[in-house]
């Protein structure tokens, strides 16, 4: 069950819908753990999803906070893609650790092929055989 003052999300989600690109990048980001991501819950019902970009030494940009859109987030977190992580509150704010969800996993052991009985070979084709390397 969902934090009482985590965003309010929409009851009919897109379980095995496709990402849009914009979710898609939003996924990305979230997945990349060099990338923390977070969402701001304030207490009039705000909430931010946001990460750090690093400064970029080649080409000067970075070094602030970037802000996810946030129609694309709530999405991913009413389709189960991403979760919240363990509230830290103040008097204000409650922020949250937003983690990709990973998806099952396949069964390690795959069902092997029939095996067929091994066909004892006959008297007939032993003759033949035989005949064959005698000519």
């Amino acid at each position: 069950m969902p934090p009482a003052d985590a965003p309010r999300l929409s009851d009919s989600p897109r379980r095995n819908a496709p990402l849009t690109r914009a979710e898609a990048d939003v996924l990305r980001i979230v997945s990349d753990a060099s990338h923390p991501v977070f969402v701001t819950v304030h207490t009039n019902g705000r909430h931010r999803y946001s990460y750090w970009r690093p400064l970029d030494s080649v080409t000067g940009k970075g070094g602030c906070y970037v802000a996810l859109p946030t129609a694309e987030c709530d999405q991913l977190r009413a389709t189960g893609r991403i979760t919240l992580g363990e509230p830290v509150a103040d008097r204000s704010r409650t922020t949250y650790r937003v983690r990709a969800v990973r998806p099952q996993a396949a069964p390690l052991r795959l069902p092997a092929p029939p095996v067929s009985p091994p066909v004892p070979a006959t008297v007939p084709v032993l003759a033949a055989r035989r005949r064959a390397r005698a000519a």
